[in-house]
């Protein structure tokens, strides 16, 4: 729960350094723009385009179809400093998809995504979801290794992504 930042060992307030990671739901209009920030880290980070997925509509009318009930959208907040999100939204009354899991580079290597899903899952439980999917590229094989340690397996899309290697998963909640 708490990470501790690197110290000098002459550091005479070595717990100064140390911050919480809170996971968190996106407050609108107050939180708008960390998330459009991180969201437009998220889509530059793949080696290819994520223009077919018209997310500039979905970036442009916020916190739209990842409002709840229906929808959910996370953060990982350091301190006033948003490490993390990740969000589901409603694609049938018992399906629900996970969309945008990203850890900033900051934030890497303290189970950020881990606690990430965690939290979407449980979220995605209390608002009444049987079933989450969601699809990972190829060069996304950590994020991928990640899920299947949480139970998801191959299933049907739920939305169009037309890249070679694409894996389409669902996990029964």
């Amino acid at each position: 729960m708490y990470e501790r930042e690197p110290v000098a060992h002459d550091d005479p307030y070595p717990a100064k350094r140390c911050r919480m990671t809170i996971i968190r739901n996106a407050v609108f209009p107050q939180d708008a723009s960390a998330v459009l920030a991180i969201w437009q880290e998220y889509v530059a980070s793949p080696s290819v385009s994520l223009d077919y997925q018209g997310y500039q509509a979905e970036f442009a009318n916020l916190p739209g179809k990842y409002a709840p009930p229906a929808g959910c959208l996370l953060l990982a907040d350091r301190s006033g400093e948003i490490d993390g999100c990740i969000s589901f939204r409603k694609v049938s009354a018992s399906i629900c998809e996970m969309k945008r899991l990203y850890v900033r580079p900051r934030g890497r290597g303290n189970r950020l995504g881990y606690r990430l899903i965690e939290q979407l899952i449980a979220q995605a439980r209390a608002a009444g979801y049987l079933e989450m999917r969601l699809d990972v590229l190829e060069e996304f094989a950590q994020a991928r290794t990640l899920y299947e340690a949480f139970g998801f397996a191959p299933a049907d899309p739920v939305s169009f992504n037309p890249l070679p290697g694409t894996a389409f998963l669902g996990l029964r909640l």
